[in-house]
C-alpha cells in the first residue's frame, strides 16, 4: 500500500483539535462504522488523509474510524449508566436512538462524564417525539434519575440545627444543602425508579451495561395514573434518598431554595391551600423539626450576602 503524502500546509494545532474532534463525535452509521461523508459532504477518506497517516494494516479511514466508534460506545454507556429506568421503560432500541439524538446536540463538553446527561431531562421534555405515548412519564423518570446523580456527589454545608433556625425572624434568608433537589412530576414514579434501579443493579455484571446486548424490548409498567407529586431528593452517609412531600412543604422549601425571606416562602406555601390556618403553624413545625433532623437547612453563603 502506498502513501501519498500530504501536499496541503500542516495544520495548526487548534485546528488539528477541531477537526479530530468534529470526525470523532460524528454519529456512526446503522451498523456502528464511521460514516462516509462529513455532516457538509465532504469525504471522511479526504477528511482522515489529511491529519492520520495509513499504516502497513490500516488505512487513515479505519484508523480514525476506531476512535470514533469507541467515542460514541463510551458516551452510550455513560448516559446508559446514568439513566437505566428511562432505558428501561422505552426499551433499549428507542432509548440508543434518543441517547445519539441527544449527544448529537448535546456533545460531551466537560473533563468528567459526569456531567453528559445535565441537559437530558430537560431535553426530553422538549422532544416528545423522541418518546412517544409515555412522553411525559419518561421525563419525569429522567428528572428523578438525573437528581439522584446531583444529590449523590454535590457539595454539602453545615447544616442549622433546630434551636438556631428557632431564634429566626421573617425576614431572615435562609438556603437549601447544595445536594437537595426539589422535583414537581406529573406521576408518582419515585418508587417505579428505585425498583428499577434495584433491578438493574442485580442484572449488572462486572463489565457494566453492554450497549450491543440483545434489544430489550420497554417494560411492562404498573397501572400508573397522571398525579401530580413533590419530591426531594437529598443524601445522609453517601446515600441517596427520595422524600415524598405535601405541596404546601414543597412550596415553602422552593421559596427558602430561591432566595424568599422566610415569611416570604411560607405565605408562597400556603396560596391556595386546603389546609386549615389553625393547623398551619403546626404543620411548620413539624416540618422545620423534620428538616432541622435531615439537615436540610443551612445560612446562605457568605458571598451572596455582599452587595454589589
Amino acid at each position: 500500500m502506498s502513501y501519498t503524502p500530504v501536499t496541503q500546509p500542516p495544520m495548526d494545532l487548534l485546528t488539528l483539535q477541531r477537526v479530530m474532534s468534529a470526525a470523532v463525535t460524528q454519529p456512526l452509521t446503522r451498523d456502528e462504522g464511521m460514516r462516509a461523508r462529513t455532516p457538509d459532504g465532504r469525504s471522511m477518506t479526504a477528511v482522515a488523509n489529511s491529519f492520520i497517516a495509513p499504516n502497513s494494516r490500516l488505512t487513515a479511514f479505519e484508523r480514525l474510524e476506531i476512535y470514533n466508534r469507541q467515542y460514541w460506545f463510551r458516551v452510550l454507556g455513560a448516559l446508559a449508566e446514568d439513566f437505566p429506568a428511562v432505558r428501561a421503560v422505552v426499551g433499549s432500541e428507542r432509548f440508543k436512538l434518543i441517547s445519539v439524538a441527544y449527544l448529537t446536540e448535546h456533545p460531551s463538553r466537560s473533563f468528567t462524564l459526569r456531567n453528559l446527561g445535565s441537559r437530558f431531562p430537560k431535553w426530553l421534555a422538549a422532544h416528545p417525539e423522541q418518546t412517544g405515548r409515555r412522553h411525559k412519564l419518561v421525563v419525569d423518570v429522567a428528572h428523578i434519575e438525573w437528581a439522584f446523580v446531583e444529590a449523590f456527589d454535590s457539595a454539602e454545608r453545615e447544616p442549622l440545627t433546630l434551636g438556631q433556625i428557632a431564634v429566626l425572624d421573617g425576614d431572615s434568608r435562609l438556603a437549601l444543602q447544595p445536594h437537595m433537589q426539589l422535583l414537581a412530576l406529573s406521576f408518582p414514579v419515585d418508587d417505579l425508579v428505585l425498583e428499577l434501579h434495584k433491578r438493574q443493579k442485580r442484572q449488572a455484571t462486572e463489565a457494566g451495561i453492554e450497549i450491543e446486548e440483545q434489544h430489550e424490548k420497554p417494560i411492562e409498567l404498573p397501572r400508573l395514573r397522571s398525579r401530580a407529586t413533590w419530591v426531594a431528593a437529598h443524601r445522609v452517609d453517601l446515600s441517596v434518598y427520595y422524600r415524598r412531600l405535601g405541596r404546601e412543604e414543597f412550596r415553602v422549601l422552593s421559596g427558602i431554595h430561591h432566595g424568599m425571606t422566610l415569611a416570604q416562602s411560607i405565605e408562597a406555601g400556603f396560596i391556595d391551600s386546603t389546609v386549615p390556618s389553625k393547623r398551619q403553624a403546626q404543620r411548620i413545625q413539624e416540618w422545620f423539626a423534620t428538616w432541622a433532623e435531615l439537615g436540610w437547612i443551612c445560612a446562605p453563603e457568605l458571598e451572596s450576602l455582599i452587595k454589589s
